[in-house]
């Protein structure tokens, strides 16, 4: 099978593509540059928004698609512009080229759960309805909507995942405003003090990458008629507080948790630390899952990062 994975020199992509090459997978990554695709796929570096580009990634055919580009939260709303460029009309315009050489090929988009919004309700589920607020959230909304009106008129084979925070992303700026979970992560991995900037109760939806991207080709593979309507499904999270995460990450890497302090920011809280009980039966029923508990997730995001 020859997968086309945007955004596959990514930290969710990269992952992606080794799981997929692992498997016997033949995999074309497109990126902006090449340096951070895994060996074994065909590179392509360029501009999704450009349809030279997105010619070359499909030039030697397409059975399925997985869509991780995209112009992420903070970044999105910084230049709102470049977020329809790419977060929407790139997409829309790569679905139906993809479609023109397979149709009703399988398309797994990864969206967010910066589509519900916030504040978020006191409990989320299958039927929670989207409301985002942010240009991010708003644009794979919209997306979401695409997938699902695109599979009903036979043209692809959708399916929508909307990701929890995924952890932990390497160093250096990532354009997300969640990032300062990951960086816990570095800093306690090096012993340094890290001024976390949301409370020690805040509350966090999260998966290893080496789930998020198992979830990711789960999606490759699964009977659609495990599906909702709308082909779109939030994927299950473990529900933590930032002061448990702390204390298992300084745990693992024997540490003092006491290298953290708290100076929580109120607008971030609101973003990223007062996340509900979250249910997923749908995604359950589909085959997706989680990592299972603190202490695997801990491991596994320690070893990524």
């Amino acid at each position: 099978m020859t997968i086309v994975v945007t955004g596959a020199g990514g930290f969710v992509g990269r992952e992606l593509v080794r799981q997929l090459l692992a498997a016997g997978c033949r995999v074309v990554g497109l990126d902006t540059a090449v340096a951070g695709i895994p060996a074994g796929a065909r590179a392509i570096a360029g501009d999704l928004g450009d349809a030279a580009v997105r010619a070359a990634a499909l030039a030697d055919g397409c059975e399925a698609l997985i869509h991780l580009a995209t112009v992420p939260g903070g970044a999105a709303e910084a230049d709102p512009d470049a977020s329809r460029r790419i977060n929407v009309d790139a997409m829309y315009d790569l679905l139906l080229e993809a479609a023109e050489i397979r149709a009703g090929l399988r398309v797994v988009f990864a969206s967010s759960i910066a589509v519900f919004g916030d504040p978020l309700p006191g409990h989320v589920d299958d039927a929670t309805p989207l409301s985002p607020k942010m240009i991010y959230g708003g644009h794979k909304a919209m997306m979401e909507q695409a997938v699902a009106m695109l599979s009903n008129r036979g043209l692809i084979d959708g399916v929508t995942v909307r990701l929890p925070g995924v952890l932990a992303r390497p160093k250096g700026p990532s354009g997300l405003k969640s990032a300062f979970i990951s960086e816990a992560f570095h800093a306690l991995k090096a012993g340094e003090a890290f001024v976390c900037p949301v409370s020690a109760a805040a509350t966090i939806w999260a998966q290893s990458v080496t789930c998020s991207a198992a979830n990711l080709a789960h999606g490759l593979i699964l009977d659609p008629a495990c599906l909702p309507p709308t082909r779109a499904i939030t994927l299950p999270a473990l529900r933590i507080a930032m002061a448990d995460l702390v204390a298992e990450i300084a745990r693992q890497c024997d540490v003092s948790e006491s290298l953290v302090t708290y100076e929580p920011d109120a607008a971030l809280e609101a973003l990223f630390g007062t996340q509900p009980p979250l249910a997923t039966p749908a995604a359950e029923l589909a085959g997706f899952g989680h990592d299972g508990d603190l202490e695997t997730l801990v491991s596994r995001a320690l070893a990524a990062s």
